[in-house]
């Protein structure tokens, strides 16, 4: 099945299409018309036609019908001796114009059935170089198609004055590819589709099995790596001229795209926003790596590249972030730009509105990421502090130090913010970074990335923050358990448990950010109603948005239960009910309790008391963060020391458990593992220990000689240590 590409979604929007089809496309073997398959392409056009869309079609083939027209006739005018001598080329200009008014009769008769009518425009190089011909120009095809007339283009080859078509490529354009080219960037067309004999531009010979479609030209990444012609690797003629003609529109403005004319229905596809054949933009560059890099290149370079990271001082580190912040306050409108396109193409595709909302970089989201990033730098640095220091024996001193874990990989989805907050806890925490992002942030991911990894001096190079791409890299990614050190999901429970089930490495996460409230019979009402409305409302798609509500019994003694439901309801949560709850309260009972709703709905039910509170927390929930509203301390004491959850709050809103808001700066996720980090994941979840011995020629020699002291020693902040000279 083919999907949806969001660098494609702009193509459901345009309104002027040129469509220029080959002469592999028009002709079949013999060169006669290809009936079926151009009568395919005509009903597509026909169709977009009669739905408003402003077609010009650029047509081939009047050569090759030209050629086999005057051939067979010069068959049926030949005597047997005539065969027998050798047969005379025929004159190209001839075939032109005989092949030309066959093909425009077949167009006339194909689209007249369709109830279209359609111009034939014939045109020469020449005629483009006089400016008056080119105002006319654009002003008869606007009226064509105010008139709903789709005007057919093709080169004048009978009385062009070009030497030879493919070797002349002097002039405005010099075939029909750069002729389609032309007119789509003179007549200021939305799109130029190319269709052509093969499905896109290929990496090798199309036959050969281990070619590989090439989705997005990278003109950068391209343009040097594959050759043409005699020497073309690809091994198909007319392909040159194609993508040459797709650069220069490219390159002024018009999308192209180049694909099959043989596959049934791939115009209306590329209307859609499917992936299909090969895409040529302006902007394909910022989607994209340039170089191909295999994914243990990428992990090798961002392991380099950290250990360059480490050698720099804590004044250097400090200004990377420093500059990072500035760079993104000031490429704001670009970010903004891209973020607003894959919102759109979000939004037209069809994805959850939980999704959606997680996508959105609301207006001044920039400068909190911003002012997040700057209170990273301003932190003491957290490489190469001395956590803990023994004597061992006489001048053997032995250190525990705070280190970088190595090479992480973060799998996020949805929120392109998350990218800055993973990529700055990465910098600070001496870390080297591969980040993948779901594919509906891929434009906002392409722009943060570029802007972050700018603003890295070239000592410690870009290379540190290293960007996937590619879903089908995932799995090489998850193989590597010798350069990548750890893996931080950040998604849904399916992803989490995928990678999981994947790897060798480490993995840090949580599958599920299942929350509770529970509000006990001893709260404070205002203040209950105050933290249920926060955590469900202030930010319902996050994974610390309370997902169950859980009611003490004697509650509806006091008519709560009732106004609590109200308050919910009146801001538009959708609420489904324990079998208690449900009975009681008349709203619809839950399929199950253990369910992330991640939207403005959750489930309430009723129970005893804490310690029932308690079991079904422990039964239900994710062990992310859970929440008591009451004002008994011996209660609230039992629920925060029983609950086994990452964070347990008291008479506080679930929205807290957060690294920015707990002062970590910034976060790359919440962890509910229970070994190494636990809770909001900050700087300090990304360090592990070593140990540094500094002593004076002492040798273990089976212990003889040596007297181990063993005796804790204290241990200086940085800044003491540094003025002691330490």
């Amino acid at each position: 099945m083919t999907e949806i590409d969001p660098s494609r979604v702009f193509a459901r929007d345009v309104k002027r299409i040129v469509v220029k089809v080959g002469t592999a496309v028009v002709t079949g073997k013999g060169g006669r018309l290809a009936l079926g398959r151009l009568g395919a392409i005509c009903e597509q056009l026909a169709e977009l036609n009669s739905d408003g869309f402003e077609v010009i079609l650029v047509s081939s083939g009047a050569v090759g019908l030209g050629r086999q027209r005057l051939r067979y006739r010069q068959l049926v005018n030949s005597s047997f001796a005539d065969l027998q001598k050798p047969q005379m080329d025929l004159d190209g200009k001839a075939c032109a114009g005989v092949g030309q008014s066959s093909l425009m009769a077949y167009y006339e008769t194909m689209f007249d059935q369709l109830d279209v009518t359609v111009a034939q425009m014939l045109v020469t190089d020449s005629s483009f170089r006089d400016k008056d011909f080119r105002k006319q120009l654009s002003e008869t095809v606007k009226a064509m198609f105010r008139m709903r007339v789709i005007p057919v283009f093709n080169e004048n080859d009978a009385i062009s004055t070009r030497r030879a078509p493919y070797k002349d490529s002097t002039g405005i354009f010099w075939d029909n590819d750069s002729l389609a080219a032309l007119l789509s960037l003179e007549l200021k067309a939305d799109l130029l589709i190319l269709l052509s004999d093969v499905e896109g531009l290929y990496t090798g010979p199309p036959s050969d099995p281990n070619s590989k479609l090439i989705h997005t030209f990278i003109k950068e990444k391209h343009q040097d790596e594959i050759t043409f012609g005699e020497k073309s690797k690809l091994g198909r003629g007319g392909m040159t001229a194609k993508v040459k003609a797709a650069v220069n529109a490219a390159y002024g403005g018009i999308p192209v795209i180049i694909t099959s004319g043989f596959a049934a229905e791939n115009i209306s596809k590329v209307l859609r926003g499917l992936r299909v054949g090969t895409l040529f933009h302006q902007d394909a560059h910022l989607w994209a790596p340039v170089v191909d890099t295999t994914s243990r290149d990428m992990a090798v370079a961002a392991r380099e590249s950290s250990r360059k990271l480490q050698a720099l001082s804590s004044g250097d580190r400090k200004k990377i972030l420093l500059d990072i912040a500035n760079a993104l306050e000031a490429n704001e409108k670009t970010i903004k730009a891209e973020n607003d396109l894959d919102v759109a193409a979000a939004q037209e595709a069809g994805y959850e509105e939980s999704l959606v909302a997680r996508l959105v970089m609301k207006p001044g989201k920039i400068s909190s990421l911003a002012a997040s990033v700057r209170q990273l730098a301003e932190m003491e640095d957290p490489i190469g502090r001395v956590l803990k220091k023994t004597q061992v024996a006489d001048d053997l001193i032995l250190e525990k130090t705070s280190s970088p874990i190595g090479v992480l990989l973060i799998v996020f989805e949805s929120r392109p913010d998350a990218l800055v907050q993973i990529a700055s806890l990465a910098i600070r925490s001496g870390n080297g970074l591969l980040l993948k992002g779901g594919k509906e942030a891929f434009r906002s991911n392409a722009i943060l990335h570029k802007v972050i990894t700018d603003a890295i001096p070239k000592t410690v190079g870009g290379k540190l923050i290293g960007l996937v791409t590619s879903r089908e890299e995932i799995p090489d990614l998850l193989k590597l358990d010798d350069v990548i050190d750890l893996v931080i999901p950040r998604g849904s429970n399916k992803l989490v448990s995928q990678i999981k089930n994947s790897t060798k490495i480490p993995v840090l996460g949580h599958a599920d950010g299942i929350c509770h409230v529970y509000v006990d019979k001893s709260c404070n009402l205002a203040m209950a109603k105050r933290i249920v409305s926060d955590a469900k409302l202030d930010y319902p798609a996050a994974c610390n948005a309370m997902e169950t509500l859980l009611l003490h019994k004697d509650l509806e003694q006091n008519g709560f239960l009732n106004d609590i439901i109200f308050v919910l309801q009146s801001k538009g949560v959708t609420l489904y009910g324990g079998p208690r709850a449900s009975a009681k309260l008349n709203i619809p009972e839950t399929k199950s309790f253990h369910h992330e709703y991640s939207s403005k709905a959750c489930t309430v039910e009723i129970v005893e008391d804490v310690h029932g509170a308690i079991d079904h927390i422990h039964q239900h929930g994710s062990a992310h963060t859970d929440c008591i509203v009451t004002e008994d301390s011996e209660v609230a004491k039992i629920f925060l020391h029983q609950v086994d959850s990452a964070a347990v709050f008291h008479n506080a809103s679930t929205r807290f458990s957060d690294g920015f808001r707990f002062g970590f700066g910034a976060e790359v996720g919440i962890s509910t593992s229970r070994i190494h980090a636990r809770g909001p994941v900050g700087v300090e979840g990304l360090l592990t220990t070593r140990w540094i011995m500094r002593g004076k020629g002492q040798v273990v020699d089976g212990d003889n000689g040596i007297v181990y002291t063993h005796k804790d020693l204290p241990v200086l902040k940085r800044t003491e240590a540094v003025e002691n000279g330490i």
